[in-house]
């Protein structure tokens, strides 16, 4: 009876917590990101990062006060044209900061509507340098394409030996076209010779640009396009049998390459943010997360291979959070203007904003590689831009 009456008091002194914990004042952060479209799988698996770290974070002191933190979802659907309405819905719902998106095209078309509201935005993995041309209110913490270009070209040209390279790009996309030219800017550079092209959105068939590639002799072909299109391209080069090499942006990093690639013979390499090992507490939660949580594993393509995006999407919640402590507001005003100065030491590196752009201060890539035996990413290098 004691023990009875004991486990009662203690029950009844935690209920004021509790009660306190429902009342606690909440604090919305927008999630911009793709969760249909041809880059639906990235998305989600960008996305996981995030719902990772507001599950380690849910909370937040600003000022004096704890704020419980929201994730308000909205799906971009991949798409320019459905880009502003999502964007709108995150107005509506009055977030203090928003993160995203998994792709350049949405997020330059998303950018006004979070302009006009006075909205600051965190760029996670979209790395057309148009996101943040020209505004105040987009930041970013990855790197950006004239680097990222310039890092896979250097790669090819001196560490591949390669002389010849075929860039393959969809028309009208602004990630693929401008990763493309920007390759081809800094591999033509280097002394080799580039064979560009693009196909139409709703391509499926891509045998006539692999026959041109074997054609042209090339020793790489860089399609720097999203998953839908890069695991097609992965599929019908294994059936031909190509003998030159891959090669992808940050969109190539995710499960769905390394489906596509098992048990074939190709050479797939791409750069990107994170690599697992890179940080192994991180690692060892978030694999533990998704093995616990079977829509989360689903999202992550069906197992627990940490993807870079998912590292990146963690980071940017954390800066997110620094931002909104700097600010000691939920204002979304005083957040952008605490963006500006915001460090964070993330699980992808030291993460800071130029002063005069708002971009991420980011000097190195990893290049890795599909092992199409363990159906895993090998490591290769971290390659700069030297």
């Amino acid at each position: 009876m004691k023990k009875f009456l004991a486990v009662l008091m203690v029950l009844c002194l935690m209920a004021p917590a509790f009660a306190l914990a429902d009342d606690m004042p909440v604090v919305k952060i927008g999630v911009f990101e793709p969760a249909s479209g041809d880059s639906g799988a990235g998305g989600k698996q960008e996305m996981l990062g995030m719902q990772y770290a507001n599950k380690v974070a849910p909370t937040v002191v600003i000022g004096d006060t704890e704020y419980k933190v929201e994730l308000v979802y909205a799906d971009n659907g991949s798409a320019t044209d459905k880009a502003p309405s999502a964007a709108a819905e995150l107005v509506n719902q009055k977030v203090s900061v928003v993160l995203g998106s998994y792709g350049s095209g949405v997020s330059i078309a998303g950018s006004p509507i979070f302009a006009d509201a006075g909205i600051p935005a965190i760029g996670v993995t979209c790395t057309n340098p148009q996101v943040t041309l020209g505004n105040t209110h987009y930041f970013r913490i990855c790197f950006l394409d004239p680097f990222q270009g310039t890092v896979l070209a250097n790669y090819a040209y001196k560490e591949m030996g390669a002389q010849v390279a075929y860039c393959l790009a969809e028309l009208g996309n602004d990630y693929d076209v401008g990763l493309a030219h920007y390759f081809q800017q800094a591999f033509e550079g280097l002394g080799g010779m580039v064979i560009s092209e693009t196909f139409p959105t709703g391509t499926s068939d891509f045998t006539s640009y692999i026959n041109n590639a074997t054609g042209y002799g090339a020793g790489v072909f860089f399609a720097p396009c999203s998953i839908a299109y890069s695991t097609l391209i992965i599929d019908q080069a294994a059936d031909l049998g190509v003998n030159f090499a891959l090669m992808g942006g940050d969109t190539w990093d995710s499960n769905k390459v390394l489906e596509a690639a098992a048990n074939s013979n190709l050479n797939i390499l791409v750069s990107t943010f994170y690599q697992e090992g890179g940080n192994a507490e991180f690692d060892a939660g978030i694999k533990a997360w998704l093995n616990e949580d079977a829509e989360a594993m689903t999202n992550n393509g069906g197992n627990d291979v940490i993807a870079a995006v998912s590292a990146m999407g963690y980071d940017a919640y954390f800066v997110a959070l620094e931002a909104l402590k700097a600010a000691g507001s939920t204002d979304s005003k005083a957040v952008n203007e605490a963006l500006w100065n915001v460090t964070f030491d993330g699980v992808s590196g030291a993460i800071a904003f130029d002063a005069e752009t708002g971009d991420a201060i980011r000097d190195t890539a990893y290049i890795k590689k599909v092992n199409t035996a363990t159906g895993a990413w090998d490591f290769v290098a971290v390659q700069g831009v030297n």
